[in-house]
């Protein structure tokens, strides 16, 4: 194991996230976080706090499950979600890892299930490569390359970035 990143970079990084989404976006009234569930949803909180202690607007976050809208083995339809407006907001996907592109996917079918957004955008706090769709983030924490072989762990709750040889 490796640590990549540790508390004070980590912060860093996710305050030049905040900046990024409230320079971006000048209309904050109409942006919302949706955290993918399990892992980008903490990360969605933090930058929710971050977002309001520079700009002093509270955006709504929410928490979104996929497992129903994914096309692989990790399908799960006994995940329910609770129902959240997108009707002409900026949606700001957040997850920890953007590796295969899979989960933004299925994320992005669940937004648009949920209504229509005037816009989709994708913060990750670590984009390490090996795509299998044509997801790009709009805001991100870190390029990692890595192996597929490796695994990157983000911990919101401890502030660190961690590299793992499987």
């Amino acid at each position: 194991m490796k640590i990549l990143l540790e508390k004070e970079a980590y912060l860093r990084t996710t305050y030049r996230i905040a900046h990024e989404i409230i320079e971006q976006n000048p209309q904050l009234d109409k942006v919302i976080l949706v955290g993918i569930q399990k892992k980008g949803y903490p990360l969605a909180k933090q930058l929710q706090d971050h977002i309001f202690q520079f700009s002093g607007s509270m955006i709504p976050c929410y928490s979104f499950a996929i497992g129903s809208f994914r096309d692989d083995e990790k399908r799960n339809a006994h995940e329910t979600n609770e129902p959240f407006d997108v009707q002409n907001k900026t949606v700001i996907l957040v997850d920890d890892v953007l590796f295969t592109g899979r989960s933004v996917r299925a994320a992005i079918d669940g937004m648009m299930s949920l209504g229509r957004p005037q816009a989709i955008r994708l913060a990750a706090m670590v984009d390490r490569g090996h795509r299998e769709l044509p997801i790009k983030p709009d805001y991100v924490g870190k390029n990692i390359p890595s192996s597929s072989k490796q695994r990157v762990l983000v911990d919101p709750i401890g502030m660190t970035i961690k590299l793992l040889e499987d």
